[in-house]
């Protein structure tokens, strides 16, 4: 009933910046925590950042003050400002949002497909 759609990956060059955003579509009566994850090489999923439905944020250490996450309610999306990218960020990243539909009256937990950002020169 509900789809996270991811978009704004790519190739980039270490120290450039990138937006990923990600919107929700279907039956949504309400979308409560968003967020980013993501998954390197060789590597376990990992937190990115998240931000409440009041836009409270919270980021991962190796992220703070390159990585500015938002969200548009209207829109149902959340978008990922990534600077000073560094070979590090490499990974595919996901989308993950709690969204209530407008027949239900839980919070059900969703993710993406997935976006690659590669950071190579």
């Amino acid at each position: 009933q509900v789809q996270l759609v991811e978009s704004g990956g790519g190739l980039v060059q270490p120290g450039g910046s990138l937006r990923l955003s990600c919107a929700a579509s279907g039956s949504i009566f309400s979308i409560k925590g968003m967020g980013w994850y993501r998954q390197g090489p060789g590597k376990q999923r990992e937190l990115v950042a998240t931000i409440t439905s009041g836009s409270s944020t919270n980021y991962a250490d190796s992220v703070k003050g390159r990585f500015t996450i938002s969200r548009d309610n209207g829109k149902n999306t959340v978008y990922l400002q990534m600077n000073s990218l560094e070979p590090e960020d490499t990974a595919v990243y996901y989308c993950n949002a709690d969204v209530r539909w407008t027949s239900d009256y839980v919070f059900h937990n969703y993710w993406g497909r997935g976006t690659q950002v590669t950071v190579s020169s």
